[in-house]
């Protein structure tokens, strides 16, 4: 009778013998991994998406950028915020856009050639206010502003963990499951990554309080489209030039 009575609990609440749910069901299994090996899965569905949003901050340099971007296979689109000026970012393909108003533009200007000579145009901004201006391939700025629209580039230089790996607590975002993978206790960055269905990270925090990036829309895809040539203006090379 007793082995019946075990038998039946075991179906409907747990075990006889005081036994209790198994905390990673219905998840990815990745809690029970190494934090290597954490790392590592997190590395390869990165790799292997085709699409994802990224909102949130990012300092280098005591420049604080915030960013909210959609980068797919194809380029990216989305808005950077720097410094009191907002541009819009566009790729397709290798075309690159930036959109702005007249305030980013003369805060970009220089008011003289390269032979020192006050332009010859004193508010070229005007020109440029609202529209699409095609980024030259050759133009320094094409290299800084492109790495806003690339998967690749963008993950890699975001994503990166400094320090010995430790597995932290468990979390929920947005509904979701988390476990947190932390490098140099923290110091290093930390990520809060899914364990729910493909191990995405959700959350990062960049090593040495460098800004935090919320990660969303993983593999939602999303049309990129060239602006209309009547929008587009081209600006000549040495667009964005270094502070320095």
């Amino acid at each position: 009778m007793l082995a019946f009575v075990c038998a039946l609990a075991s179906v409907t609440l747990t075990a006889c013998g005081g036994g209790e749910e198994d905390p990673d069901e219905g998840t990815n299994g990745l809690a029970k991994l190494t934090a290597e090996e954490i790392e590592q899965e997190v590395r390869g569905a990165v790799e292997g998406a085709t699409a994802v949003r990224l909102s949130g901050t990012v300092i280098t340099e005591g420049t604080t950028y915030r960013l909210d971007m959609r980068i797919g296979e194809g380029g990216g689109v989305g808005e950077v915020s720097t410094e009191g000026t907002t541009f819009e970012l566009l790729r397709v393909g290798e075309d690159l856009f930036i959109k702005a108003d007249a305030g980013f533009w003369q805060s970009q200007d220089d008011p003289e050639d390269e032979d020192g000579e006050e332009s010859a145009d004193p508010d070229p901004a005007h020109k440029l206010d609202g529209k699409y201006v095609r980024v030259a391939p050759e133009d320094p700025a094409y290299g800084q502003l492109s790495g806003f629209t690339d998967r690749n580039v963008l993950l890699d230089g975001l994503l990166a963990l400094e320090g010995e790996r430790a597995i932290g607590e468990r979390g929920e975002l947005g509904g979701v499951q988390t476990i947190r993978l932390e490098a140099g206790e923290g110091a290093g960055g930390a990520m809060e990554i899914s364990l729910i269905g493909t191990p995405y990270p959700l959350r990062f925090e960049r090593g040495g309080a460098a800004g935090e990036l919320t990660l969303t829309d993983w593999n939602k895809e999303f049309t990129l489209h060239a602006p209309p040539e009547e929008e587009i203006l081209d600006y000549g090379d040495e667009m964005v030039t270094d502070e320095d």
